[in-house]
């Protein structure tokens, strides 16, 4: 009986669990969905093709503040993306690593990569999700930047 009555209990647990897995993947799915869609908007090329990408990624009121820069709104963000691609023009943003985070938290950490290869730029990044998964703000730490971009 004792048994029995633990096989339940461990058969209702499994099941109580299974719901919170598929959250749980849910929500790492949404992060990574959000980051996804980051480096889509900050290696967008071309201004139809950069603007599509942070609406896409970015809320209308969305924030970015690091070290370097502190903008907000969508203009200012494309401003910025903009800005990046002519200060190093053929670059790209690469995500390392993956993502994780907690409730509408992420973190992430990422380098900007040359056509050569060489990384010299790199840093992470914390961003906050809107309720529709778009990136509402945007809180970034460099952790290694050339000397000409400080």
């Amino acid at each position: 009986m004792t048994t029995q009555l633990q096989q339940q209990d461990q058969q209702k647990d499994q099941q109580q669990g299974q719901p919170q897995d598929r959250r749980g993947q849910e929500t790492e799915d949404r992060y990574a969905a959000a980051v996804a869609r980051y480096f889509v908007a900050w290696n967008a090329a071309g201004d139809a093709a950069l603007e599509e990408a942070v609406a896409a990624a970015f809320t209308d009121d969305a924030t970015y503040t690091d070290p370097l820069a502190d903008v907000a709104g969508r203009e200012g963000l494309i401003g910025l993306i903009a800005g990046a691609h002519a200060q190093f023009p053929g670059f790209a943003f690469r995500l390392l690593g993956g993502a994780d985070g907690h409730h509408d938290l992420a973190r992430f950490g990422w380098e900007l990569v040359g056509p050569d290869g060489a990384a010299p730029v790199a840093g992470f990044d914390v961003v906050r999700l809107a309720e529709d998964g778009r990136i509402r703000s945007v809180s970034g730490f460099l952790d290694r930047v050339p000397s000409s971009a400080a």
